[in-house]
């Protein structure tokens, strides 16, 4: 296939070829031997012996009661549609009719798109700084329960935990917040589904959520786009399969079902000592970014999680992961202050000693000069709902033009990782200031 034009196809094997060592999602990083070698024979489609997603009642079915039974859910659902189609199916099981849902500020857009198809309402909680600077901050239970004594009519409250950078909320804590009110919480546990094996009761279903969307993908070893709908309360286990088709393709991929399945079989079998070896090996890390002067985030966080705060040592994110990738390394995500790396079991050892290199040799300048994140606006005044805002014909506009404007979509500097505006607020002139100080030039707002 030398001579094929297929430029993405082309873009993947010459990224392979690169041979950089993987910290990013996916979390089987292609390891050989992470799946069986006839695989991509198996992309099958409804049959009668292979069964049916959303009328599971044979192989699926017996696959996701397994998953069920070693985790201890009251139902497990598998998707086929990344962890996005779990919170859709969330949201609609616990919110049916719309209405109001508390909803912390740390947020993926998903949840705001479902939010408009659902009709929501957002109530928001902003969350403390509590996480280091330029960090988003964790959500608190004082906050969630002073919000649900103002809105005693809320469905649910929806948390995302832990965040991009691996920062954890203290979910026991704000379910028992919750329980007096009978208000289910529900948790964006997309990077965070490996925390039953990392630790005791770090996933948030253990420590009282009702229902948590897992993407699976991003730190076991499963194909992109398989993620679970773990439902921990019997209210939302009738109507879940109902719930996730009314959003997913009626073509879900085999293979990525079969992903998750053989994930499951993996986990029962070595997920216990192979996280074990995995925390070592990011502790031993840690201890190398510290001896440079790079501060770790504060406050409890993701045991397998590696985020660098490049700015303590002279060096934006963007500039720690260029050298980094001349070292070999593949960052996953990097931004002014922070380099997030993700590793998993099926990191080899030559990958963490090619990452530990990498790390020591990186240069030390006097710390950045005016790192100091800018704190965030007060919440902007909401006009439209989430729904009216997305649905209403837009247009893309200058930033500097845009006070008094209606946002039609959520702008969301990074860090913190903290919308500015949602769609159906209005951008104020803090708004608008904060945005430019952080390189947002253009914003989508609701055509007047």
């Amino acid at each position: 296939m030398e001579n094929i034009n297929a430029p993405l196809y082309q873009a993947l094997c010459e990224h392979q070829a690169l041979h950089r060592s993987s910290f990013h999602t996916p979390g089987h990083k292609s390891a050989p031997g992470c799946f069986p070698p006839d695989f991509y024979q198996l992309d099958f489609t409804e049959l009668p012996d292979t069964d049916s997603l959303f009328e599971a009642d044979g192989p699926i079915l017996r696959a996701e009661e397994e998953t069920a039974r070693l985790l201890g859910t009251k139902r497990t659902l598998f998707s086929a549609g990344g962890c996005t189609l779990c919170i859709q199916a969330m949201l609609r099981l616990a919110a049916p009719q719309g209405g109001k849902i508390i909803m912390g500020r740390v947020i993926h857009r998903s949840a705001i798109h479902t939010a408009a198809l659902l009709d929501l309402q957002p109530v928001w909680v902003m969350p403390r700084p509590d996480e280091g600077e330029g960090l988003p901050g964790r959500i608190h239970a004082q906050d969630v329960k002073q919000a649900l004594q103002e809105n005693p009519d809320a469905k649910a409250v929806y948390l995302t935990s832990p965040d991009y950078y691996g920062g954890l909320a203290d979910i026991r804590c704000i379910a028992d917040v919750c329980a007096p009110y009978h208000v289910p919480v529900l948790v964006d546990n997309a990077h965070g589904a490996h925390l039953w094996w990392v630790g005791k009761d770090l996933h948030p279903l253990r420590q009282g959520a009702a229902m948590t969307a897992c993407s699976a993908h991003k730190t076991l070893p499963v194909l992109t786009g398989g993620a679970w709908l773990h439902i921990g309360d019997n209210r939302f286990v009738e109507g879940a399969k109902e719930a996730m088709a009314l959003f997913a393709s009626t073509s879900p991929s085999y293979p990525i079902m079969a992903s998750l399945d053989l994930c499951r079989a993996w986990l029962q079998e070595h997920g216990e000592k192979a996280f074990a070896r995995l925390r070592q090996r990011v502790e031993d890390i840690r201890r190398v970014a510290a001896r440079k002067g790079m501060a770790a985030p504060l406050g409890p966080c993701d045991p397998v999680r590696i985020t660098l705060h490049t700015a303590d040592i002279g060096l934006s994110g963007q500039r720690a992961a260029q050298l980094l990738r001349q070292s070999g390394v593949e960052p996953e995500y990097a931004d002014g202050g922070y380099v997030v790396l993700i590793p998993t079991p099926f990191n080899s050892d030559e990958d963490f000693a090619r990452l530990e290199r990498a790390i020591a040799g990186l240069p030390v300048e006097a710390p950045l000069p005016g790192g100091k994140a800018l704190p965030l606006p007060p919440l902007p005044p909401k006009v439209m709902t989430p729904r009216q805002a997305v649905l209403a014909p837009g247009e893309e506009i200058d930033t500097q033009s845009a006070k008094g404007r209606v946002a039609a979509q959520a702008a969301c500097p990074c860090p913190p990782g903290v919308p500015v505006v949602m769609p159906g607020e209005v951008i104020t002139e803090n708004c608008m200031e904060f945005l430019i100080n952080y390189g947002i030039y253009r914003v989508k707002v609701v055509k007047c």
